[in-house]
């Protein structure tokens, strides 16, 4: 009887100079995937990202002497999302699991994102803090602040339930993610693999996130963390344009023209209070003079309205553009990534 193979995970480690950890939390995954013998087989990848001090080295060294790990080096700092691309490409496990070297989230979210992708058959897991269940301890004020208010902006903008958008804590299916076309380099390749995976209507779940810093600040609050917070707002910011460039033109030009009605009443005002006042002139003259006299006494009232006019015009415009383009990018998006599964799967049955 042929005996049954054990699915293999995946674990890849973007690391960008982490040597002050990288060796005691890379031997504490490992460990961790031990111990799990018997249930899994496993493979831990590291991508260094273009370190300028010992990380490297160290990499190199616990691919020598760790059964299962293996280095990939980038020669200079592409950004944390390609480094997860790369790591995505050269992985081959039935689940790949994306995890900060930090262990801000601990090891043993690995085995409860992968039972509850294969409960609920999600291509999708991600490990939320801000779902019921979740925690968050040491966060510095500032970083919960904009992480918690940033979660909820692009949840809004998602149209979804998630809790997170941002987390790279995932188990993802490997054959569907390898399946996928990526183009972000920086964080926002958190929410564009989201984003892409609702264009092809996979299932993506969540699971309660135990987010800690107190592995990482045991290493020095000094510590450079690759996660670089005015990055991780840009990418938000630009993540919520992603999910409906509409609203970035559209809201605004609704505000604009409720301004320009605004103004517009006073331009119509101040126009037949002149009227009124040249009441002695002959029709033509008076039209003409109402006008010109009520432009004299409140010229900003005239060209404020129309430049709020043709603004919210402009804005309102480009938003049913922009709205128009996604939705031609999805279908579009959805088709290639249909053909493409069918074609893969025609491929391998031949």
């Amino acid at each position: 009887m042929q005996a049954t193979r054990l699915p293999l995970l995946s674990i890849i480690l973007p690391v960008y100079n982490e040597e002050a950890l990288l060796r005691e939390h890379v031997v504490q995954i490992c460990e961790y995937l031990t111990s799990l013998d018997g249930r899994f087989n496993w493979e831990v990848l590291i991508i260094n990202d273009g370190s300028s001090d010992g990380t490297g080295r160290i990499a190199d060294e616990l691919d020598e002497e760790i059964t299962g790990v293996k280095t990939l080096h980038h020669p200079t700092n592409f950004g944390v999302g390609q480094a997860l691309r790369f790591g995505f490409v050269n992985t081959i496990g039935d689940y790949v699991v994306t995890l900060d070297v930090d262990l801000s989230y601990d090891v043993r979210h690995i085995e409860e994102m992968v039972e509850k992708m294969q409960q609920e058959h999600a291509k999708v897991v991600l490990a939320s803090p801000y779902t019921e269940g979740g925690s968050i301890s040491n966060v510095p004020v500032l970083r919960k602040f904009f992480s918690t208010w940033g979660n909820r902006f692009l949840k809004f903008f998602s149209h979804g339930n998630l809790s997170t958008l941002t987390s790279m804590v995932r188990v993802y299916d490997g054959p569907f993610i390898r399946s996928m076309d990526f183009r972000s380099m920086g964080l926002d390749l958190m929410p564009e693999t989201l984003y892409k995976a609702m264009v092809v209507r996979a299932k993506i779940v969540e699971v309660p996130g135990r987010l800690d810093w107190g592995p990482q600040l045991a290493h020095g609050e000094s510590r450079q963390s690759s996660m670089r917070l005015m990055s991780q707002i840009n990418s938000t910011l630009m993540s919520g344009f992603v999910f409906r460039p509409m609203f970035f033109f559209i809201l605004p030009g609704i505000f604009i023209s409720l301004f320009a009605v605004y103004s517009t009443f006073w331009m119509f005002a101040h126009y037949f209070e002149s009227l009124w006042a040249l009441q002695s002139m002959s029709a033509e003259d008076m039209q003409a003079g109402a006008f010109s006299l009520a432009f004299s006494k409140y010229p900003h009232t005239y060209v404020v309205g129309l430049v709020a006019i043709m603004l919210a015009i402009q804005l309102i415009g480009l938003g049913v553009l922009a709205l128009q383009n996604k939705r031609n990018f999805e279908e579009l998006y959805h088709l290639s990534a249909t053909k493409f599964h069918s074609l893969k799967q025609t491929l391998n049955e031949e």
